[in-house]
Order: C-alpha cells, then sequence, then structure tokens
C-alpha cells in the first residue's frame, strides 16, 4: 500500500490538477525527491538543499514532522502525509 499524499491547491499544477498522488514509503526527504521526479518542480516548492522550507508544514498523519525528525521522519505503507503552505496574516 503506497503512501497518499495530499497536495494544497497551489501546487496542484504541477500534479496535473491531482488532490492526491502516491509515493513509496522512506523519509519525508525521500518521498519528496520521488515525487518530484513524477512531477517535476515539486521539489524545489517544498525544499531546498535536502531540508524543509521553513513556510511549508507537513504533516504524517496528522502530526507534525517538526515535532519529529523534519526532513527524516518516516513514512511507512498506508500514512498519509498532508502537504500545508503556511499562510501569514494579521490586522
Amino acid at each position: 500500500m503506497p503512501v497518499t499524499v495530499k497536495i494544497p491547491v497551489p501546487l496542484q499544477r504541477l500534479t496535473q490538477g491531482k488532490e492526491e498522488v502516491e509515493g513509496e514509503p522512506g523519509t519525508i526527504i525521500s518521498l519528496i525527491k520521488s515525487l518530484d521526479q513524477k512531477y517535476p518542480g515539486l521539489a524545489e516548492r517544498i525544499s531546498e538543499g535536502g531540508k524543509l522550507r521553513r513556510f511549508v508544514n507537513i504533516y504524517v498523519n496528522e502530526e507534525d514532522v517538526r515535532f519529529k525528525k523534519n526532513e527524516e521522519t518516516e513514512v511507512s505503507d498506508g500514512d498519509e502525509v498532508s502537504i500545508v503552505p503556511a499562510i501569514a496574516g494579521g490586522i
């Protein structure tokens, strides 16, 4: 069973409009790199130099990877990964 990756609307143009794509188990950064092979340009929007960009939040089964091992967080068969761009705002 592959890893399910939920793609935010701003990145869906890179995934041919798909809201969800499938990836292989491993680490978050290896998942991003493998998805970039299928969907070129995706990795550069999410990571830089092998590290996650600070304005992108990634969750594995609804748990923020920042509280785990960041880009080295392991993902397994059946996991759900959500990519959520940070939203800034204020009054």
